[in-house]
């Protein structure tokens, strides 16, 4: 039987020649030989397992720490802040995450008869060991991705073990929760769904709360127990994201405000300062320079 042991080296093997974006959909692979600064991202309805080193996410005041053997689950999208806090080139940190669509877990969660909790806010991020189960789906995974012929049969089968295995995990309750349709969780990560999608529209909160099928007050409500943060500051986080995003291709800080929906151009750069400490063209600037390839030999 697997164990994490055997996916460390099979991990970094297929980081180094697949890189980070796999050609499997929703399959990131991450490897670093040393802690990071802050990563800002917006995780999606997914699952990381670390399977070396360790790291930290922060949602709002709270703070996520999952290491080697433990795996964090967010159940709604959500920006989150997040570093790598243990890596060294002798042993690097190696971590893989992998989308888990609400609908698989709906059809899973309806299927099996399972019953989720009691109806209650709860956070969209939950961190805790692994299964050990878990490391043999992982595995056979990672080696569809030197098998393209396989993936389309084979990806979808080991994605709904993983979410049954999750089911049934200490994290599963989360995950139950998730593929409730009439949970306050999925009530609100159709609402998150949804601004991520339309992040540069205007906002209009009783929209939002129609979506998520209640009033206005209860949405506020649950929103907030969810992720933290209001619809408002949420929308902020992912156009601001999606705007560093851009300005790593080069394209030019004015075109990037209006595009993520800001019509003032100095509140677009305040606000983006605010979050990642410079002013969106020094910022992207240095981004590119990071992470500019190094000039050929002669």
């Amino acid at each position: 039987m697997t164990d994490l042991a055997d996916l460390a080296p099979l991990l970094e093997r297929q980081f180094l020649r697949h890189g980070r974006e796999t050609s499997i959909k929703g399959l990131l692979l991450n490897r670093a030989e040393g802690p990071s600064g802050i990563i800002r991202s917006v995780y999606g309805p997914s699952f990381c397992l670390v399977v070396q080193g360790a790291k930290l996410s922060t949602l709002g005041p709270d703070t996520y720490r999952y290491r080697a053997g433990e795996c964090l689950i967010a159940s709604v999208d959500v920006p989150v802040s997040a570093r790598i806090v243990a890596a060294s080139p002798a042993k690097p940190y190696l971590a893989l995450s992998f989308a888990l669509p609400p609908e698989d877990v709906t059809a899973l969660v309806a299927e099996a008869e399972i019953a989720p909790a009691p109806a209650a806010p709860f956070a969209a991020l939950a961190a805790g060991r692994a299964d050990p189960s878990l490391c043999d789906p992982i595995r056979r995974l990672l080696e569809c991705l030197d098998h393209p012929r396989d993936r389309s049969v084979l990806v979808p089968l080991i994605r709904r073990e993983l979410v049954w295995r999750l089911l049934h995990s200490p994290l599963g309750a989360a995950l139950a929760q998730m593929g409730a349709r009439d949970s306050h969780g999925a009530r609100v990560g159709r609402a998150c769904a949804h601004i991520r999608a339309h992040y540069a529209q205007s906002l209009r909160v009783q929209d939002l709360a129609r979506l998520a099928g209640t009033s206005v007050p209860s949405f506020h409500r649950h929103f907030k127990a969810v992720t933290t943060m209001t619809p408002v500051q949420f929308q902020k986080l992912v156009r601001l994201q999606e705007a560093r995003r851009r300005l790593m291709s080069a394209e030019e800080v004015a075109s990037v405000g209006y595009a993520i929906g800001y019509e003032s151009p100095s509140q677009f750069s305040r606000d983006y300062r605010r979050l990642f400490g410079n002013p969106p063209g020094r910022d992207g600037a240095a981004i590119r320079a990071r992470f500019a390839p190094e000039p050929a030999l002669p």
